[in-house]
């Protein structure tokens, strides 16, 4: 896969999207494939090193974000399940808010 078709396959997502991220995980001398589900709270970044952050909320009602490198050989796919409908390109509100409320994001 040359880098402009997955530059075109994975940028076409926007802060307050719901996303799903299947990212490669090498432990030891195994790999797999793990999901990350979440809401994406902000895009940053230029050129190459552009990065993008997914919120979920995990057991227990515990935020959990990540930061994934949007041009990473590691990301082997990337499935927008919900475009969201927000006037922020950031999204840190999130943060603060508490059970439902933080995942509640109007759609698109």
């Amino acid at each position: 896969m040359t880098e402009d078709t997955q530059k075109t396959k994975i940028s076409d997502f926007r802060s307050g999207d719901t996303v799903k991220v299947h990212y490669k995980i090498i432990e030891g001398g195994k790999s797999r494939i793990q999901p990350f589900e979440g809401i994406v709270i902000s895009k940053r970044g230029e050129g190459e090193s552009k990065t993008f952050t997914v919120r979920k909320i995990g057991v227990g009602g515990i935020g959990i974000e990540r930061i994934f490198p949007l041009f990473s050989p590691n990301i082997e796919k990337l499935d927008v399940l919900k475009h969201g409908k927000v006037r922020r390109a950031k999204l840190f509100y999130l943060r603060g808010r508490k059970g439902k409320e933080a995942v509640k994001i109007k759609s698109a």
